[in-house]
């Protein structure tokens, strides 16, 4: 199960997005202390819809915690100043993909501690980055598809006609 790591989401709609992605994928939401909204906010659960109740979800008091308690995790870190591309690397059916808050990104001291596991989303010019909802959901299909599409439903169903 892939894992995605929030580190110090600020904007509850977002984070609301991304759990519905990550119920929708089947993988775990871990989040970052200190967050901008609480986990009880209406427009985190308008966002995640009535999928929340179904989210594995775990918070973390700080970065630390997230470590002592996942120790050995393999952990990609998305970021815009990476030099490797997201699609460069194998993820691992279990590993774990962080993104930064969306004010700041993942602060550049955890960055140079882990430079062989960063990795961008190509952009065109000056664009500052791409919505973190938007971002979650590229790099965690691409995990999910290099690892097969293990366990999701691959074939679509027509409601009322049949193909």
């Amino acid at each position: 199960m892939v894992n995605i790591v929030l580190f110090e989401p600020e904007i509850p709609a977002n984070t609301g997005n991304i759990g519905r992605t990550c119920v929708a994928a089947g993988a775990r939401l871990h989040l970052i202390e200190p967050l901008g909204f609480s986990l009880s906010e209406k427009a985190l659960k308008r966002a995640g819809m009535d999928y929340w109740s179904s989210l594995d979800v775990t918070t973390y008091i700080d970065y630390q915690d997230f470590l002592d308690r996942n120790p050995g995790a393999k952990i990609y870190m998305a970021t815009t100043k990476a030099e490797k591309i997201y699609t460069e690397v194998a993820y691992e059916p279990d590993c774990y993909i962080m993104f930064g808050k969306e004010s700041a990104g993942i602060p550049e001291e955890i960055l140079v501690q882990n430079k062989d596991n960063c990795v961008r989303i190509p952009m065109i010019g000056d664009i500052r980055s791409l919505n973190l909802g938007n971002s979650v959901a590229i790099a965690l299909y691409e995990a999910l598809r290099q690892n097969g599409f293990s366990g999701m439903e691959t074939k679509g169903k027509l409601h009322r006609l049949s193909w």
